[in-house]
Protein backbone atom coordinates (compact mmCIF):
# COMPACT_ATOMS: atom_id res chain seq x y z
CA UNK A 1 0.00 0.00 0.00
CA UNK A 2 1.64 3.35 -1.22
CA UNK A 3 -0.41 6.51 -0.53
CA UNK A 4 1.66 10.07 -0.92
CA UNK A 5 -0.27 13.07 0.43
CA UNK A 6 0.71 16.58 -0.05
CA UNK A 7 -0.46 19.17 3.05
CA UNK A 8 0.43 22.66 1.99
CA UNK A 9 0.42 24.61 4.99
CA UNK A 10 -0.36 29.04 3.99
CA UNK A 11 1.10 31.33 7.59
CA UNK A 12 0.29 34.90 6.77
CA UNK A 13 1.82 36.27 10.52
CA UNK A 14 5.30 38.33 9.81
CA UNK A 15 7.13 36.43 11.60
CA UNK A 16 6.60 33.24 10.78
CA UNK A 17 6.93 32.13 6.63
CA UNK A 18 4.63 34.49 5.29
CA UNK A 19 3.79 33.52 1.61
CA UNK A 20 6.05 30.96 1.64
CA UNK A 21 4.74 27.57 1.44
CA UNK A 22 5.63 24.33 3.63
CA UNK A 23 4.23 21.22 1.84
CA UNK A 24 4.25 18.23 4.26
CA UNK A 25 4.18 14.46 2.58
CA UNK A 26 3.71 11.76 4.14
CA UNK A 27 3.66 8.02 2.77
CA UNK A 28 2.66 4.73 4.09
CA UNK A 29 4.60 2.19 3.26
CA UNK A 30 3.97 -1.28 2.75
CA UNK A 31 4.13 -2.82 6.08
CA UNK A 32 1.53 0.24 7.20
CA UNK A 33 4.30 2.15 8.76
CA UNK A 34 3.79 6.46 7.86
CA UNK A 35 6.59 8.14 6.53
CA UNK A 36 6.95 11.63 7.00
CA UNK A 37 9.02 14.42 5.04
CA UNK A 38 8.70 18.13 4.25
CA UNK A 39 9.37 20.22 1.38
CA UNK A 40 10.33 24.00 1.83
CA UNK A 41 10.06 26.05 -1.00
CA UNK A 42 11.32 29.22 0.23
CA UNK A 43 14.84 30.72 -1.06
CA UNK A 44 16.11 30.21 3.15
CA UNK A 45 15.40 28.10 5.93
CA UNK A 46 12.36 27.99 7.93
CA UNK A 47 11.81 26.11 10.89
CA UNK A 48 8.54 24.09 11.37
CA UNK A 49 6.82 23.32 14.51
CA UNK A 50 4.55 19.85 13.76
CA UNK A 51 2.15 18.28 16.26
CA UNK A 52 -0.69 16.44 16.12
CA UNK A 53 -4.43 17.26 17.29
CA UNK A 54 -5.12 14.08 16.94
CA UNK A 55 -3.51 10.10 16.76
CA UNK A 56 -4.27 6.57 16.51
CA UNK A 57 -2.84 3.42 16.41
CA UNK A 58 0.84 4.70 16.51
CA UNK A 59 2.46 6.93 19.12
CA UNK A 60 4.72 9.74 17.72
CA UNK A 61 8.36 8.80 19.62
CA UNK A 62 9.84 12.58 19.03
CA UNK A 63 10.59 14.66 21.72
CA UNK A 64 8.30 17.37 22.55
CA UNK A 65 7.56 20.22 20.49
CA UNK A 66 8.50 18.89 18.07
CA UNK A 67 10.46 21.62 16.24
CA UNK A 68 12.67 20.58 12.96
CA UNK A 69 15.14 22.87 10.66
CA UNK A 70 14.23 22.81 7.26
CA UNK A 71 16.64 23.65 4.17
CA UNK A 72 15.58 24.73 0.56
CA UNK A 73 13.88 21.99 -1.08
CA UNK A 74 13.05 18.44 1.07
CA UNK A 75 13.70 17.38 4.73
CA UNK A 76 13.15 13.95 6.36
CA UNK A 77 11.25 14.28 9.27
CA UNK A 78 10.07 11.13 11.39
CA UNK A 79 7.87 7.50 10.83
CA UNK A 80 4.93 6.34 12.87
CA UNK A 81 5.37 2.64 13.29
CA UNK A 82 1.86 0.11 12.73
CA UNK A 83 0.55 -0.79 16.01
CA UNK A 84 -1.48 -4.83 15.84
CA UNK A 85 -3.18 -4.71 12.88
CA UNK A 86 -4.61 -0.72 12.20
CA UNK A 87 -2.43 1.60 10.14
CA UNK A 88 -1.53 5.13 11.47
CA UNK A 89 -4.43 7.43 11.21
CA UNK A 90 -4.06 10.81 12.66
CA UNK A 91 -4.73 14.69 12.36
CA UNK A 92 -1.88 17.46 12.59
CA UNK A 93 -1.18 20.95 12.09
CA UNK A 94 2.18 23.03 11.37
CA UNK A 95 3.29 26.31 12.30
CA UNK A 96 6.37 27.93 10.35
CA UNK A 97 9.04 30.02 11.10
CA UNK A 98 11.88 32.44 10.35
CA UNK A 99 14.54 31.83 13.10
CA UNK A 100 14.24 28.75 15.83
CA UNK A 101 11.64 29.27 18.51
CA UNK A 102 13.65 26.76 20.43
CA UNK A 103 16.71 28.53 19.70
CA UNK A 104 19.78 27.39 21.91
CA UNK A 105 20.99 30.46 23.41
CA UNK A 106 24.27 31.24 25.79
CA UNK A 107 23.50 34.01 26.83
CA UNK A 108 27.35 34.38 27.66
CA UNK A 109 28.51 33.97 23.92
CA UNK A 110 31.10 36.72 22.92
CA UNK A 111 30.31 38.11 20.31
CA UNK A 112 32.58 40.30 18.16
CA UNK A 113 32.60 44.27 17.85
CA UNK A 114 31.72 44.28 14.22
CA UNK A 115 34.48 47.03 12.79
CA UNK A 116 38.61 46.58 11.60
CA UNK A 117 40.52 45.80 14.37
CA UNK A 118 42.81 47.81 16.16
CA UNK A 119 40.16 50.96 15.53
CA UNK A 120 38.52 52.76 18.06
CA UNK A 121 34.82 53.07 18.30
CA UNK A 122 32.08 54.39 20.30
CA UNK A 123 28.94 52.41 21.56
CA UNK A 124 25.88 54.19 20.85
CA UNK A 125 22.17 54.15 22.96
CA UNK A 126 19.35 52.94 20.58
CA UNK A 127 15.76 55.03 21.03
CA UNK A 128 13.77 53.66 18.12
CA UNK A 129 14.03 50.85 15.53
CA UNK A 130 11.19 52.85 13.45
CA UNK A 131 10.67 51.57 10.16
CA UNK A 132 11.44 47.62 11.37
CA UNK A 133 8.55 46.81 10.07
CA UNK A 134 6.19 49.46 8.66
CA UNK A 135 3.95 51.07 11.33
CA UNK A 136 4.47 48.46 13.89
CA UNK A 137 7.32 47.91 16.08
CA UNK A 138 7.48 44.91 18.85
CA UNK A 139 6.41 45.69 22.08
CA UNK A 140 10.11 45.71 23.45
CA UNK A 141 13.17 45.70 22.19
CA UNK A 142 16.63 45.90 22.18
CA UNK A 143 19.54 46.85 20.08
CA UNK A 144 23.27 47.84 20.26
CA UNK A 145 24.46 50.31 18.24
CA UNK A 146 28.34 51.55 17.03
CA UNK A 147 28.48 55.08 15.94
CA UNK A 148 30.01 54.84 12.37
CA UNK A 149 31.16 56.57 9.18
CA UNK A 150 30.15 55.63 5.80
CA UNK A 151 32.38 53.23 3.67
CA UNK A 152 33.91 51.32 7.09
CA UNK A 153 34.14 48.02 6.94
CA UNK A 154 31.98 45.97 8.92
CA UNK A 155 32.60 42.51 10.02
CA UNK A 156 30.48 39.70 11.40
CA UNK A 157 30.34 39.82 15.26
CA UNK A 158 29.45 36.04 14.88
CA UNK A 159 28.65 33.21 12.20
CA UNK A 160 25.87 32.98 10.43
CA UNK A 161 24.20 32.08 7.19
CA UNK A 162 22.95 34.59 5.07
CA UNK A 163 19.05 34.95 4.49
CA UNK A 164 18.38 38.79 2.97
CA UNK A 165 20.11 40.76 1.38
CA UNK A 166 18.02 44.48 1.65
CA UNK A 167 19.64 47.60 -0.47
CA UNK A 168 18.43 51.07 -0.70
CA UNK A 169 15.24 49.68 -2.23
CA UNK A 170 13.14 46.90 -1.07
CA UNK A 171 11.05 44.66 -3.92
CA UNK A 172 9.41 41.97 -4.47
CA UNK A 173 6.82 40.53 -2.17
CA UNK A 174 6.65 42.04 1.88
CA UNK A 175 5.03 39.26 3.09
CA UNK A 176 8.53 37.40 2.33
CA UNK A 177 10.89 39.82 4.32
CA UNK A 178 12.59 39.42 7.18
CA UNK A 179 11.92 42.76 8.30
CA UNK A 180 10.92 46.54 6.10
CA UNK A 181 14.77 47.77 7.24
CA UNK A 182 16.62 48.78 3.75
CA UNK A 183 19.93 49.11 3.69
CA UNK A 184 20.45 46.13 5.90
CA UNK A 185 21.70 42.11 5.93
CA UNK A 186 20.41 39.72 7.76
CA UNK A 187 21.90 36.26 9.26
CA UNK A 188 20.48 32.97 10.36
CA UNK A 189 23.06 32.65 13.34
CA UNK A 190 24.30 29.02 14.62
CA UNK A 191 22.01 29.01 17.73
CA UNK A 192 18.62 29.85 16.05
CA UNK A 193 18.47 33.35 16.54
CA UNK A 194 18.38 36.10 13.91
CA UNK A 195 20.74 39.04 13.63
CA UNK A 196 20.22 41.87 12.08
CA UNK A 197 22.96 44.68 10.69
CA UNK A 198 21.46 47.88 9.82
CA UNK A 199 22.99 50.29 7.61
CA UNK A 200 24.96 48.24 6.15
CA UNK A 201 25.65 47.07 2.60
CA UNK A 202 27.48 44.85 0.29
CA UNK A 203 29.17 47.47 -1.85
CA UNK A 204 31.17 44.52 -3.90
CA UNK A 205 27.89 42.38 -4.76
CA UNK A 206 29.86 39.73 -3.19
CA UNK A 207 27.49 38.01 -0.66
CA UNK A 208 24.65 35.25 -1.81
CA UNK A 209 21.80 34.23 0.04
CA UNK A 210 22.28 30.91 2.55
CA UNK A 211 26.31 31.91 2.22
CA UNK A 212 27.77 31.15 5.47
CA UNK A 213 29.86 33.79 6.90
CA UNK A 214 32.21 33.68 9.63
CA UNK A 215 32.51 35.49 12.76
CA UNK A 216 35.22 38.47 11.97
CA UNK A 217 34.70 38.25 8.29
CA UNK A 218 33.74 41.33 6.36
CA UNK A 219 30.18 41.81 5.94
CA UNK A 220 30.32 44.73 4.02
CA UNK A 221 30.33 48.71 4.59
CA UNK A 222 28.60 51.00 6.36
CA UNK A 223 25.58 52.61 3.82
CA UNK A 224 26.10 55.89 2.21
CA UNK A 225 24.97 58.99 4.79
CA UNK A 226 25.01 56.47 7.92
CA UNK A 227 26.66 57.91 11.23
CA UNK A 228 25.83 54.32 12.77
CA UNK A 229 25.01 50.46 12.44
CA UNK A 230 22.80 48.85 14.50
CA UNK A 231 22.50 45.28 15.23
CA UNK A 232 19.54 43.53 16.49
CA UNK A 233 19.29 40.16 17.23
CA UNK A 234 15.80 38.57 17.81
CA UNK A 235 14.01 35.03 17.64
CA UNK A 236 10.42 33.98 17.40
CA UNK A 237 8.47 31.87 20.04
CA UNK A 238 6.09 28.90 20.58
CA UNK A 239 4.50 30.52 23.43
CA UNK A 240 3.79 34.49 21.47
CA UNK A 241 3.29 36.04 17.95
CA UNK A 242 5.70 38.34 19.73
CA UNK A 243 9.48 38.86 19.09
CA UNK A 244 12.52 38.27 21.76
CA UNK A 245 15.38 39.92 21.92
CA UNK A 246 18.81 39.38 23.41
CA UNK A 247 21.15 41.39 24.50
CA UNK A 248 24.92 40.01 23.30
CA UNK A 249 28.18 40.48 25.39
CA UNK A 250 30.57 41.63 23.14
CA UNK A 251 35.01 40.92 23.72
CA UNK A 252 35.72 44.30 24.35
CA UNK A 253 39.43 43.15 25.52
CA UNK A 254 41.54 39.57 24.89
CA UNK A 255 39.47 37.61 27.90
CA UNK A 256 37.35 39.97 28.19
CA UNK A 257 33.45 40.83 27.50
CA UNK A 258 30.82 42.90 28.67
CA UNK A 259 27.58 44.94 27.91
CA UNK A 260 28.32 47.93 25.80
CA UNK A 261 28.40 51.14 27.54
CA UNK A 262 28.12 53.86 25.71
CA UNK A 263 30.04 56.48 27.71
CA UNK A 264 33.49 54.47 26.67
CA UNK A 265 35.14 53.82 23.79
CA UNK A 266 36.89 50.35 23.16
CA UNK A 267 39.59 49.31 20.97
CA UNK A 268 38.48 46.63 18.59
CA UNK A 269 40.03 43.21 19.20
CA UNK A 270 39.11 39.93 17.33
CA UNK A 271 40.90 36.72 19.30
CA UNK A 272 41.24 33.83 17.14
CA UNK A 273 39.72 31.88 20.13
CA UNK A 274 36.77 33.57 19.73
CA UNK A 275 36.41 33.78 15.78
CA UNK A 276 37.51 30.26 15.63
CA UNK A 277 34.78 29.13 18.90
CA UNK A 278 32.14 28.19 15.84
CA UNK A 279 34.32 26.89 12.98
CA UNK A 280 35.06 23.28 12.13
CA UNK A 281 38.68 22.15 12.01
CA UNK A 282 38.94 22.57 8.15
CA UNK A 283 37.51 26.50 8.55
CA UNK A 284 39.68 26.81 10.86
CA UNK A 285 42.69 26.02 9.21
CA UNK A 286 41.24 28.21 6.07
CA UNK A 287 40.35 31.50 7.95
CA UNK A 288 42.74 31.76 11.07
CA UNK A 289 46.28 30.59 9.95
Amino acid sequence: MHIICFIRILSFSFFRAQSQFVEIQYNYNNVGDCIFGAHNNAKTPLFVNFFFTNIENTTFRETLPYVKKLEPGFTSLFTLMREEEMVPQFIFDIKTYRSNPLPEINLDFPYLVPFTPGTIVKPVDIKSIAGFWGDTEPKSWKATGFSANAGDAVYAARQGQIVEIAGAIRTGDAKAWYHAWMNSITLLQTDGTLITYKNVVDKENSLKINQKIQAGQVLGVVAPDSSEIVLMIYHNTLKSNDLLFVIPLFVTAPGKTEILNSALNIEVVHPKEVRGLEMTKKEQKKFLE
